[in-house]
């Protein structure tokens, strides 16, 4: 054995066994929430490094569990930054869970994307809708609207993410409340959608699923476009992305800095990285709509839906939807779950 492993000897009832690892690699900053698979952040994670030389490790945590993670360590923090839907970085901020600070070009973020403290910022925006893989749909047409997917051609193909947990789940959930003549006071259209879909075999997820439905294990997902379109230009199979008739929404991604961050030069550097322009048009290439008026090269904006398709997206009061999201996960874990 190498000095530099350790070795864990567990004892059990019906004998031993040891497990062998290798200590882990020092990082230079700790980022929550930053999924390899997630929005293209494993190439981000290679520019950071490239760029900045500064190592951050991926990390697969959802926003509600990054969330808990760092309250967990809020005594002595461990993470530094971390990504968030902006839901989460509402709570993040009215939690006192991260620090008030601005990027350089702060002042140059549109008003309703940012915290006026500098608590959250954006950094990219998506929009909601369906992520299907139609090879995996056994002859059945890509659905056209959230209505088709209660459908019995549909059972057991449709998958989304936890709405008391991951920003996307609950993003999907005021999608379709609001797609279906619900209001943030009034989530009934979206639980009794749920509902629906539980009684036609909905999987329901912790984690981001993209790799999910690449393999076909989930042919149809509530998730972004810039998922669905990395999807259709980068995967074998065929993939597409539909924006649900009834209507959607558009939903921001922010960046944090966590309070007592034990690193904070190097999170302030990256967090200026990823408002640069570099940063920036690098969110383009993965199908993401950045948060500064950065023009999105022509030959990617040709990839995706016309603007017409994009109209029925709707812009929602994430202030508000944050306010309603503790009573609608009560709602959900007694009614759904």
């Amino acid at each position: 054995m190498k000095p530099s492993s350790y070795l864990t000897c567990l004892a059990a009832i019906v004998g031993a066994f040891c497990v062998l690892s290798a200590p882990a690699k020092a990082a230079d900053a700790i980022c929550y929430n930053c999924p390899p698979e997630w929005a293209n952040w494993g190439q981000m994670l290679k520019n950071i490094k490239a760029d900045l030389n500064i190592e951050i490790p991926g990390d697969n945590k959802n926003s509600g569990q990054a969330i808990a993670q760092i309250i967990a360590e809020k005594a002595s923090p461990v993470a530094d930054i971390a990504y968030l839907g902006i839901n989460a970085g509402i709570s993040a901020a009215g939690q006192d869970l991260v620090e008030a600070w601005k990027p350089a070009r702060f002042g140059e973020i549109p008003e309703g994307l940012k915290d006026p403290q500098g608590r959250w910022w954006t950094v990219h925006q998506g929009t909601l809708g369906f992520f299907v893989n139609l090879d995996a749909l056994g002859g059945a047409p890509a659905p056209a609207c959230w209505a088709d997917l209660k459908k019995p051609q549909y059972k057991g193909l449709v998958g989304y993410l936890d709405p008391t947990s991951a920003a996307v789940g609950y993003v999907s959930s005021v999608a379709v409340n609001s797609a279906l003549g619900g209001t943030l006071e009034n989530f009934t259209p979206a639980l009794d959608f749920f509902k629906a879909l539980a009684s036609n075999g909905a999987i329901v997820t912790k984690q981001t699923s993209y790799a999910r439905v690449v393999s076909g294990e989930i042919p149809i997902l509530l998730d972004y476009d810039f998922n669905a379109y990395r999807a259709k230009y980068t995967e074998k199979g065929t993939f597409a992305f539909v924006l649900p008739c009834e209507g959607t929404v558009t939903f921001p991604y922010v960046m944090t800095l966590v309070k007592g961050a034990p690193r904070a030069a190097n999170a302030k550097k990256v967090l200026d990285y990823l408002l640069s322009d570099k940063g920036q048009l690098f969110w383009t290439s993965a199908y993401l709509r950045p948060a500064l008026p950065v023009e999105m090269p022509k030959d990617i904006a040709e990839k995706f839906l016309p603007a017409s398709e994009y109209a029925r997206a709707r812009a929602i009061d994430w202030d508000k939807a944050q306010a309603a999201q503790k009573g609608f996960s009560t709602r959900y874990l007694t009614e759904v779950r």
